[in-house]
C-alpha cells in the first residue's frame, strides 16, 4: 500500500500512523495500527460482515460496520460485544464509480468541520486495508469505556415520520426549521445547541452535503439531559452525485420565510436565506452573523487538509471546485 505521510486521522503532516492527539481523540490513549485485517471487497470475508451488520443500525445506502479495538488492532465486534467504533468501508454498489474515494472523503469532510469552523464532530479517522484501500472510523459517542452510557434518537424518530407504503424516502421530507423547533421543545437551555445547528446546516450546504436529512441530526441524552449530537455522517456528496437540491430536505430551510430574489431566480440560496432562517429559529442577529462571516470566505486551513487528505488528486480538484461554486452562491448580494 501507499506509505502514510501524514495523520490518518488530524491530517496532520509527519506522522506514518495516528498522531498522539489522534490517538487520544479516537481511541482513547491506546497505540493502534492503522492497518486492518479485514478485506472488505473479498467475497471470502462477507458472511462474517453481514452477520456484523445485523448488530447495529443501518441508515442509508452505505454499510456500517461495528468495530472493537483489540491489542492495539481495530478488528470487527463479536455478537454480544459493546461495539465501540464503526466502519464504513467504500459502498458495495458497484454501479458508483467514485465509491472507492468515499471514506476519504467523508472523513475529509469531518475533519475540515472540527478543524476550520470549530463544529462538534464525532472523533474520525481513516483505516487500510492491507491493499491500501481506506476505510473510515468513527468513535461511538454514545459508548464510555466501553459501556453505553446515553441513548441517541434522530430527528425522523423524534418527529414520528416512518417509511409509509413503498415512501423510503421519508427521512429527506420537512424543512431544518422542524428540527430547529424539536431543538426548542427538548432542550431546556436550547440557544448554544441551537448556533451549532445552525453552523452545522450552513456547513453542509457550502460542502456540498446533500444527504443531510433527518437521521442526520440527533438529540443524546445523558442522564436526563438532552443535548444535540456531535456532527456525523458529514460528506461532499456533491463530487459523487448530483441530487438536483443543494439542501439534503425537500423542503429546504423553512416553509415560512420568503425567499431571496437570487434564490427564486437561480435556486440557491445565498446568505440572505440563511438570515432570514436564523431569525425564523430563534438566534439573535449577533448570533447568527458570527456564523455567517465564517463562511464568506474559504479557510486555509481548509485547502490545507484537502492537500493532505487521502483522495485522489482528480477528486481534491473536484472537492476544491465544488466548496468554491457554493461560496459564491453564499456571497451573492440579494434583495
Amino acid at each position: 500500500m501507499k506509505e502514510i505521510e501524514v495523520c490518518p486521522s488530524s491530517l496532520a503532516t509527519g506522522f506514518t500512523g495516528y498522531s498522539p492527539r489522534a490517538v487520544k481523540l479516537l481511541f482513547d490513549g491506546t497505540e493502534v495500527s492503522p492497518i486492518i485485517d479485514i478485506d472488505f471487497e473479498n467475497e471470502r470475508d462477507r458472511g462474517q460482515m453481514m452477520e456484523n451488520m445485523n448488530n447495529i443500525s443501518i441508515s442509508g445506502a452505505q454499510e456500517k460496520f461495528s468495530a472493537v479495538i483489540d491489542g492495539g488492532k481495530i478488528r470487527l465486534s463479536r455478537e454480544g460485544e459493546q461495539a465501540t467504533h464503526i466502519l464504513k468501508p467504500a459502498p458495495f454498489n458497484l454501479s458508483l464509480s467514485t465509491r472507492k474515494q468515499i471514506p476519504a472523503n467523508e472523513h475529509l469532510t469531518m475533519q475540515i468541520a472540527a478543524q476550520a469552523y470549530g463544529i462538534r464532530t464525532a472523533s474520525n479517522g481513516l483505516c487500510f486495508s492491507k491493499n491500501g484501500q481506506p476505510v473510515y472510523i468513527t468513535k461511538r459517542f454514545d459508548v464510555t469505556d466501553g459501556v453505553k452510557d446515553c441513548s441517541q434518537e434522530d430527528f425522523a424518530s423524534i418527529l414520528q415520520m416512518s417509511e409509509q407504503g413503498s415512501d423510503s424516502n421519508f427521512k429527506y421530507h420537512g424543512c431544518y426549521a422542524q428540527i430547529a423547533d424539536a431543538i426548542r421543545r427538548f432542550i431546556p437551555a436550547w440557544m448554544p445547541q441551537m448556533e451549532q445547528f445552525f453552523k452545522m446546516v450552513v456547513f453542509d450546504y457550502l460542502y456540498g452535503n446533500e444527504d443531510a436529512h433527518m437521521k442526520n441530526f440527533s438529540l443524546v441524552n445523558r442522564d436526563g439531559e438532552c443535548f444535540l449530537a456531535p456532527a456525523y455522517d458529514l460528506i461532499n456528496t456533491s463530487i459523487h452525485i448530483q441530487s438536483g437540491s443543494d439542501l439534503g430536505l425537500t423542503e429546504g430551510l423553512a416553509t415560512d420565510i420568503e425567499k431571496s430574489d437570487a434564490y427564486e431566480r437561480t435556486g440557491h440560496p445565498c446568505r440572505l436565506d440563511f438570515e432570514r432562517f436564523a431569525e425564523r429559529i430563534g438566534l439573535p442577529k449577533r448570533r447568527s452573523d458570527k456564523v455567517l462571516d465564517m463562511f464568506m470566505n474559504i479557510p486555509l486551513e481548509t485547502y490545507s487538509l484537502i492537500n493532505n487528505s487521502f483522495l485522489n488528486d482528480k477528486m481534491k480538484r473536484s472537492y476544491r471546485r465544488i466548496i468554491e461554486e457554493r461560496k459564491g452562491r453564499f456571497v451573492r448580494m440579494s434583495d
